[in-house]
C-alpha cells in the first residue's frame, strides 16, 4: 500500500506522455479544407488563387474584419434564410460551388458589403456588388442592367398565344416572369460579414423582389466572420486601401 502513490504518479506520467505524443502526431498532419479536399483554386481578378486553411496548429484568431459585439438592433443575429426559397449554405457547400458553378461560369460569388469592407479583404473568387445595387427598385434602369449582367433576359412583348400556353402549363415557364426570362441566369452565392450582418440579406430580398428565382440564390450566412474563424485565406482587391483607411 505504501507504494501506491508512486504507482499512481508513474501511471499519470505515462498517460501524459502518450497524450503529448498523440498531440504531436496530430499537429504534424495537414489541415485540409474538408475530408476529401486539401485545397482548391479559383480565378480572382484574372489570376489563379489557392484557397486553403492556415497550416499553423496553434492558430488563434486575433481579430475579425467586423466586430462581433455590436448592439442589437441593428446587428442582431439573422434568420438562417433571408427569403422564402433561398437556401443557406456552409463552407463545405461553398467549396463545392467554387469548384463547379463558379469555375464553369455558371455561378457568381457575390460580396455584398460596401466598399470600405470590400477593401479590407474578401473570399478568393468573389465579385463585389454592394447590397445597394441590389436594393434598387425592380423597374429601375440600374436593376435592369444588373439582372442582365447576372444572365437574365428581357422577355419583350408576349403574344396572347404565348401567355395562354404558359398559363395552361404547355410551355416551360418555371424561370420566367412577365418581364424576365431567368432560365440562363447564374446561380448566386451572396455573403457579407456574418450572421449579424444585414447587407447580404437585404441584397437577396432585393433580387427576389425583382423576380430573381429564389432557388438560384444561396446565402452564405457565415460570411467573412466564419471564413476567418476557420483560418481560411482572404485576398485584397487590386485597389488596396491605404494604412489609414
Amino acid at each position: 500500500m505504501r507504494n501506491m502513490p508512486i504507482v499512481i504518479v508513474l501511471l499519470a506520467m505515462g498517460l501524459s506522455g502518450i497524450s503529448q505524443t498523440s498531440r504531436a502526431g496530430e499537429d504534424s498532419k495537414p489541415i485540409q479544407l474538408s475530408k476529401d479536399r486539401a485545397e482548391l483554386y479559383v480565378i480572382h481578378e484574372g489570376k489563379s488563387v489557392k484557397v486553403e486553411r492556415t497550416q499553423d496548429p496553434n492558430f488563434t484568431l486575433k481579430g475579425y474584419f467586423a466586430k462581433t459585439g455590436r448592439p442589437c438592433p441593428p446587428a442582431c443575429l439573422k434568420p438562417m434564410s433571408p427569403a422564402d426559397g433561398v437556401k443557406p449554405i456552409g463552407e463545405a457547400e461553398l467549396f463545392d460551388f467554387m469548384e463547379n458553378e463558379l469555375r464553369d461560369g455558371a455561378g457568381l460569388l457575390i460580396d455584398a458589403r460596401t466598399d470600405v469592407w470590400w477593401k479590407k479583404g474578401t473570399i478568393p473568387g468573389a465579385r463585389h456588388y454592394p447590397y445597394t445595387l441590389m436594393t434598387q427598385k425592380p423597374d429601375s434602369e440600374g436593376m435592369k442592367s444588373l439582372l442582365e449582367e447576372f444572365g437574365a433576359k428581357p422577355r419583350g412583348k408576349m403574344t396572347w398565344v404565348d401567355k395562354q400556353l404558359e398559363k395552361w402549363g404547355l410551355t416551360d415557364h418555371r424561370y420566367k416572369t412577365d418581364k424576365w426570362d431567368f432560365s440562363d441566369a447564374k446561380t448566386l452565392v451572396v455573403f457579407c460579414n456574418g450572421p449579424s450582418c444585414g447587407q447580404s440579406p437585404r441584397a437577396i430580398r432585393g433580387l427576389v423582389a425583382a423576380g430573381y428565382p429564389a432557388d438560384k440564390i444561396k446565402y452564405y450566412r457565415g460570411g467573412m466572420r466564419m471564413w476567418q474563424f476557420w483560418g481560411l485565406n482572404t485576398i485584397k482587391p487590386a485597389d488596396k486601401p491605404s494604412d489609414d483607411e
